[in-house]
């Protein structure tokens, strides 16, 4: 088992500032600067920062990018989707990081895992020079036995799993539903470790759905954003990211240790 893989521990946090730049599209501008939001989400605690340059480029440019790696002293996790494009983009700035994430310009938002089971070769061919370039290669998916083989068959030392589906039932109150997606995740962060892979969550996590999450042993980092920055509005940045610091060394019996 590689050093990557494992287990319990303090659960990192990384912070995704998408939403701050969505909010400064808006209406134009430079406010409110994400760049200032990476700096304050480090002072605050976060281990690492999230920043997600879509094709159509709604909330993080390609200026942000840049910025904010000269911003922050922690790891920069650069979200982008598998085209020569953003594998261009990435290999100029070699972030500490790069999850690789589906992406349809029609969707709200990341709507789901990468197809990584059905393309295989050209996700093989195209994780190679990011690699080769030291970043740490991340793949988000869903919590599903096909595509976590295929991921590790393809070389990716990561996988992100989406949370979506579990956050979503707990919303509509569907305990049932929920429950079954908390378990399915559960029981794919392990078999993901047995591979050896290292394992991280994310997506619609909150206050309320983090803990559980925060408590698998073998998930090695929580990335959290939209719900960070809606609850900024109410109590301040600082605040919401020293809250979900807490409820995830709480939920990992690590309370109270730096």
């Amino acid at each position: 088992m590689s050093a990557s893989a494992e287990t319990g521990g303090r659960l990192r946090l990384g912070v995704n500032i998408d939403h701050v730049a969505t909010i400064r599209n808006a209406r134009g501008g430079a406010f409110p600067d994400p760049v200032r939001a990476a700096v304050l989400a480090e002072k605050a605690g976060a281990d690492g920062i999230t920043a997600h340059l879509r094709e159509d480029r709604r909330h993080i440019r390609d200026a942000d990018i840049e910025a904010i790696m000269a911003a922050i002293s922690v790891p920069l996790n650069f979200e982008m989707a598998a085209t020569a494009e953003m594998q261009k983009i990435a290999l100029r700035h070699t972030p500490h990081a790069v999850c690789i994430v589906p992406e349809r310009r029609e969707e709200r938002t990341t709507e789901g895992g990468l197809e990584v089971a059905n393309d295989e070769n050209r996700l093989r061919d195209f994780l190679v020079p990011l690699a080769e370039a030291g970043c740490r290669v991340s793949i988000f998916i869903a919590a599903d036995q096909r595509q976590i083989e295929a991921a590790a068959r393809i070389g990716a030392p990561v996988i992100e799993l989406h949370t979506g589906a579990y956050c979503e039932a707990h919303a509509e109150g569907d305990e049932a539903a929920r429950d079954a997606e908390l378990a399915k995740l559960r029981e794919m962060a392990s078999f993901a470790h047995s591979l050896g892979l290292e394992v991280h969550a994310g997506h619609g996590l909150t206050y309320e759905t983090v803990s559980p999450v925060a408590a698998f042993p073998e998930v090695r980092e929580l990335n959290i954003g939209h719900f960070l920055v809606g609850e900024a509005i109410f109590s301040g940045l600082d605040s919401a990211i020293r809250r979900m610091r807490d409820l995830m060394d709480r939920a990992r019996g690590m309370e109270g240790v730096a």
